[in-house]
């Protein structure tokens, strides 16, 4: 590992060039002066600078880093699970240069001003990359939520079912509407995990057969809580996000909503638009997450929705777990933990999967930088190669193939559903804040990250 302070007097100014810049949504030849933390200009074409650096990335791709607003970090208190220093690194390698920690499963979670300090305490000294946060709303903490906002959060964030851990419950309709007008106030994002339980369920046989897995969170769990969601977004005029759509028949009432209000915006995940229920074996929890990933005509339409643009963004819903909360060695489904564990194979996931079905780059791209930063409030610093943007940046080679392996993963665990998969896509370099954290796909500098917050 460099030495910080070498880096810093080596790589204060520099120059950055490929004939392939991905520049207001296409592909040109041009050079990125960076300086002090910011890209100063951008040059067309091959623009040497006699007395600075020049890093010559040819056919390379260079691209805004990507910006993952939907990870799970669970430090302080499950640091076991993740932590900040693991999560980041591996973030890095996957040239992700921002992401905005969730509410949950930190302990304490992130209900109130003192939990959202001690979080940002616990980060200290272990960001890699940008991090920003949600707070969470529950059943008990609608007092707390002006002050979360007034105290930098991108968002509050709320569960419609049980949120696997009991500090943090799940709220009703009647909680949103009370604390609306505080969102509608200050224009921040509602964000919800959408599934309403219900006893329409058919009973379990066998705990470690995922169709009866799949079977126990059926589609009308996701669509009545989406229902729901409209509905508070309708009649309060706030922003409402959907996090995690794994329904398909959910799309078309989104959709017809959103052609009403540009507030509703809805993502996905890349589990499900890599993996098939049809493909996941029994006794194998490691692809246990929730909402489930479901059967390949669900996926299909969920791909179609995003080749229509039906998405507004794309995030990983990164949520590792210990091997024995997974339930690796039972095979239980019905105990494991929900979540899947990707935060560093987002955009090779995403362009393996994606490029079979005729997706560009140039329509990938924009929903893992520029969409997600307009989601934030990020859009005049981050999510574009733009002169007086920051300079969070990665290198994309979207022809070499890997294969993950436990030995590349830079997760806590290395257990993940993604394990032994061939992707194609692979981060070069990474740059945070104008620094150089990753060269030839491997770590070279820590501590580059900010701690962001929403003004």
């Amino acid at each position: 590992m460099k030495s910080s302070i070498i880096s810093e007097i080596n790589m204060k100014e520099f120059l950055i060039y490929s004939k392939r810049c991905f520049i207001n949504n296409q592909f040109i030849e041009a050079t990125l002066h960076i300086q002090n933390q910011k890209i100063f200009k951008i040059y067309p074409f091959k623009n040497r600078m006699e007395e600075l650096s020049f890093l010559d990335y040819t056919d390379l791709i260079v691209m805004p880093g990507i910006i993952d607003a939907h990870v799970h970090i669970n430090e302080p208190g499950r640091e076991d699970w993740e932590g900040f220093d693991t999560a980041t690194k591996a973030a890095a390698i996957g040239g992700v240069t921002s992401l905005i920690e969730m509410p949950l499963n930190a302990s304490p979670v992130t209900t109130n001003v003192d939990a959202f300090i001690i979080k940002q305490q616990a980060a200290e000294n272990k960001l890699h990359v940008n991090c920003g946060f949600y707070g969470g709303i529950t059943p008990t903490n609608a007092n707390a939520i002006e002050d979360l906002i007034k105290a930098g959060v991108f968002g509050i964030k709320g569960f419609l079912t049980h949120s696997g851990i009991d500090e943090f419950p799940n709220i009703h309709k009647e909680h949103l509407e009370e604390i609306a007008p505080i969102l509608k106030k200050y224009d921040l994002p509602l964000l919800l995990h959408c599934e309403l339980e219900d006893d329409k369920v058919p009973k379990v046989d066998n705990p470690k057969s995922y169709r009866e897995y799949l079977h126990s969170r059926p589609q009308h769990w996701e669509t009545n809580a989406i229902e729901l969601a409209i509905d508070i977004q309708q009649k309060f005029d706030i922003r409402v996000h959907i996090v995690h759509l794994s329904a398909s028949e959910g799309i078309a009432i989104i959709n017809q909503q959103k052609k009403k209000s540009a507030k509703l915006t809805v993502e996905t995940c890349p589990h499900y638009l890599f993996f098939n229920a049809e493909e996941i074996p029994d006794a194998a929890p490691i692809f246990k997450c929730a909402p489930p990933i479901r059967e390949k005509q669900n996926n299909n339409l969920l791909w179609e929705n995003l080749l229509n643009d039906g998405f507004n963004f794309l995030g990983s819903d990164h949520s590792p777990a210990p091997p024995e909360r997974k339930q690796l060695e039972s095979g239980d489904f019905f105990k494991a933990w929900g979540g899947i564990s990707g935060l560093q194979f987002t955009l090779s996931v995403l362009w393996t999967a994606g490029e079979k079905r005729g997706m560009s780059l140039e329509k990938l791209l924009p929903l893992l930088t520029e969409n997600p930063a307009k989601f934030l409030g990020l859009e005049k610093q981050k999510g574009k190669l733009s002169k007086g943007f920051d300079a969070d940046i990665c290198v994309f080679n979207e022809q070499e193939k890997f294969t993950v392996s436990e030995g590349i993963i830079e997760h806590k665990h290395k257990a993940t559903p993604y394990n032994r998969e061939i992707l194609k896509g692979k981060i070069i370099h990474t740059f945070v804040n104008g620094v150089q954290v990753v060269k030839d796909s491997e770590l070279i500098e820590l501590n580059a990250g900010k701690l962001l917050l929403k003004t």
